[in-house]
């Protein structure tokens, strides 16, 4: 690459549903300097609630059609999912396909999480350099299926990102003689000013009594089954609260089926997935993570910078950002840790008021400007010729 031409840069992606990877990969492409780099995002899939979020500047291309664009008539549209589905799998051995629609090559190419891993190793373009991003604990069980093909691509990357420290410790821990490529911890930015403007958008209506809000995917490592578990035993106590949940997913029949046997139904409330949970984070009481696992949720991140008091459960790279008892409250994956925490934000309001006031100048916890400025130096470093 010549020193006064742009750096090309191809991330790949499956869609864009609403998640923690999909803001990342958007933080990426609004904050990325537009003098140094041609961005293209190729999506397997022009799926989701955030695919029309894509900055107007970035190239956007993608493989195949999101749901939202499939035909109405059921069985054409199974018909389409299957040929979807053989297409995507197709293409992850078969770069050509990618090719007919990027019609370009790339300095470097980016699979920001592992499920594209594939895609970006089995590019038709061979010079590129590829970078590889990594946010999940690989001890977690549903992982397990996966990580013989994730151990074997992760050495043939140029670089490797880890979302989170626990992330990096946890990999190293469990497979010390993996070999790595040139690798570091870069945590996810924070669009600070953004999160506050979107939180005071609208005021959402809430009962009249304590609500504690989670956002997330409705599956099963999200823990919400146990947290439905702990607020049914409160509530059998006399502790009068209410739940909302925002967020869709796999589980999500499963958890309403749950609620009709507890009796829940109206005090744990789903509201599917929305573009703007921040008012129902800043207008609740509190709120609270019961993940299984996590790599490092942007949501806590988000949720400190409303200055809202935390139950989260001691995962990931959560305990990168939540001191227990300083300015949130840390518990175990566990349905009686939920309740006697959950209990306490209830009957205590003295804590509470505690981690409220020591949020106060939560911002000087996040450095957006170094984050974006690691990820530029990592692209230009690998970018430049070898001699």
């Amino acid at each position: 690459m010549s020193d006064n031409k742009k750096i090309k840069v191809l991330f790949r992606h499956r869609s864009m549903e609403m998640g923690g990877v999909e803001k990342v990969v958007l933080s990426m492409l609004h904050h990325l300097d537009r003098d140094k780099f041609d961005i293209t995002l190729c999506l397997n899939m022009n799926q989701g609630e955030l695919r029309n979020e894509v900055p107007s500047h970035i190239r956007k291309v993608y493989l195949s059609k999101g749901k939202e664009d499939l035909s109405a008539n059921k069985i054409i549209r199974n018909i389409q999912l299957i040929k979807r589905r053989m297409k995507l799998k197709r293409s992850e051995t078969h770069p050509e396909i990618s090719d007919k629609v990027l019609k370009d090559t790339y300095d470097v190419e980016i699979a920001p999480t592992y499920s594209v891993f594939a895609s970006v190793l089995n590019s038709g373009n061979k010079n590129s350099k590829k970078i590889g991003w990594f946010h999940s604990d690989i001890t977690v069980p549903k992982f397990r299926p996966l990580i013989p093909a994730v151990l074997k691509q992760i050495p043939q990357f140029d670089y490797f990102i880890f979302g989170s420290q626990q992330t990096k410790d946890i990999l190293v821990k469990t497979y010390p003689d993996l070999p790595l490529p040139e690798n570091q911890v870069i945590l996810n930015a924070i669009p600070i000013e953004e999160i506050r403007h979107k939180a005071g958008e609208f005021n959402p209506e809430f009962p009249d009594k304590p609500v504690f809000v989670s956002v997330a995917r409705l599956h099963s490592r999200k823990g919400f089954h146990k947290l439905m578990d702990a607020h049914a035993r409160l509530l059998k106590e006399g502790f009068d609260h209410h739940i909302v949940v925002i967020g869709d997913g796999e589980e999500k029949a499963n958890l309403k089926i749950q609620a009709e046997k507890l009796g829940v139904t109206k005090s744990f409330e789903f509201l599917g997935s929305l573009i703007n949970p921040y008012p129902y984070v800043k207008n609740s009481d509190f709120y609270i993570l019961p993940s299984e696992s996590e790599g490092w949720p942007l949501i806590i991140a988000d949720t400190l910078i409303l200055q809202k008091p935390i139950i989260a459960t001691h995962v990931g790279g959560v305990p990168e950002m939540i001191v227990h008892g300083k300015n949130g409250y840390l518990i175990k994956y566990d349905t009686d840790e939920m309740y006697h925490a959950m209990k306490k934000f209830l009957t205590e309001p003295e804590l509470v008021s505690h981690l409220t006031k020591n949020l106060e100048n939560i911002d000087e916890q996040f450095d957006n400007r170094k984050i974006f400025d690691a990820v530029e130096n990592i692209i230009i470093k690998l970018s430049k010729p070898t001699l």
